[in-house]
């Protein structure tokens, strides 16, 4: 049936750990051709690699619209040095950056800091989602007319600052394991506050997401799951006072698109199956984009998060095979409408708590 709402496509570009420039940047703009709003860079404490904020702060220079989501680790991270980071890679992307919030759960990884042992899961989300808070205050304590000044800008007269120090407000933040008093060092960013996602696959993480996220990731082997997982999930953030609307919820699925494309199976409502739990996916592009049509059209997610099993060959595919056949059914964008991943994902820039009340777009 037809719809009016916007199908969301996100990748990942991590993959094994590749320590070259060029191959990262490879992929970003195989993911910017297919016009997908965002391509994500896993990290953890627990496995090698690259740094992901540092990879797609090297990527952004070398893209023009994709959004830049890397993860980033709230365990033994302090909130303040998130906020800066993350705002930071918004000013350099020019509105496109967002950040993935994760935990780290094993005392291996609490051994490389040798700062506390690990926690139970439910205090780890909870410490997570109030660094969501703290970075969201952080962000909004520069005012957006607090940047710079000068004749080349047209914002103002040449003061010989870059910066209005008069305008930073401090936040006072008092978290269960930490506090922040403020204000922020960066300017607040592009788009307000960068996009946040988390992965609401726990119960503990889905309640952190209902109450902070803006994307939501979620794992279901049927459309009427992954349809009862975000109504739960929009239920939550209503209950927390937000909009509903104001959340995305993608499914996340690894993708596999080694094989040749599947015989139809019977019936008009069958579909390409999902293997194991819910979050792998093995077939051709064009049983992908089967998948993506019917759980789109049912209403059941607002887009896909897609990890390939092998980067180079299954992205490609993606962007060539799934996500051409979308464009080619109306499902799916050919351009950018906008220039920031708010403006992709179709979220209204935040106003600055800060601000006099009216001013600035509603949060």
């Amino acid at each position: 049936m037809p719809t009016t709402r916007s199908l969301h496509l996100a990748a990942e570009i991590g993959g094994p750990p590749r320590y070259d420039a060029a191959s990262h940047i490879a992929l970003a703009r195989l993911a910017e051709r297919g016009t997908l709003d965002f391509v994500t860079f896993r990290d953890s404490f627990a496995r090698p690699g690259p740094d992901a904020m540092a990879v797609l702060a090297r990527v952004a220079p070398e893209t023009t619209r994709i959004g830049l989501v890397p993860t980033v680790t709230t365990t033994h991270t302090e909130p303040f040095h998130v906020s800066s980071a993350v705002a930071t890679l918004d000013w350099m992307s020019r509105g496109r950056a967002g950040w993935h919030a994760d935990v780290s759960t094993t005392e291996a990884e609490a051994r490389l800091f040798g700062r506390r042992p690990a926690a139970p899961a439910p205090a780890l989300w909870q410490e997570a989602g109030e660094t969501a808070d703290v970075s969201a205050r952080l962000w909004d304590g520069w005012e957006d007319d607090a940047g710079i000044r000068g004749p080349s800008t047209g914002r103002g007269p040449s003061t010989g600052r870059f910066t209005d120090r008069d305008t930073p407000h401090p936040v006072d933040f008092e978290g269960t394991t930490f506090s922040v008093k403020g204000p922020a060092r960066v300017p607040r960013p592009p788009q307000g506050r960068p996009v946040t996602v988390f992965d609401a696959t726990t119960g503990p993480a889905a309640r952190a997401a209902a109450r902070h996220a803006d994307v939501v990731y979620v794992r279901a082997s049927s459309p009427e799951r992954a349809a009862a997982l975000r109504d739960e999930l929009r239920r939550a953030a209503g209950a927390h006072g937000r909009d509903p609307d104001g959340l995305r919820v993608l499914v996340a699925l690894t993708v596999d698109l080694g094989d040749a494309e599947t015989a139809p199976g019977p019936g008009p409502e069958s579909g390409p199956p999902l293997a194991g739990h819910g979050t792998y996916f093995r077939g051709g592009p064009v049983d992908l984009a089967e998948l993506v049509t019917h759980w789109y059209r049912a209403g059941a997610v607002d887009g896909f998060h897609l990890t390939p099993l092998t980067p180079g060959r299954d992205l490609e595919r993606i962007v060539n095979g799934t996500v051409a056949l979308l464009q080619h059914r109306g499902l799916f964008r050919t351009f950018y409408p906008g220039g920031t991943l708010r403006e992709h994902l179709g979220l209204a820039r935040p106003a600055n708590r800060y601000a006099p009340r009216g001013a600035g777009a509603a949060s």
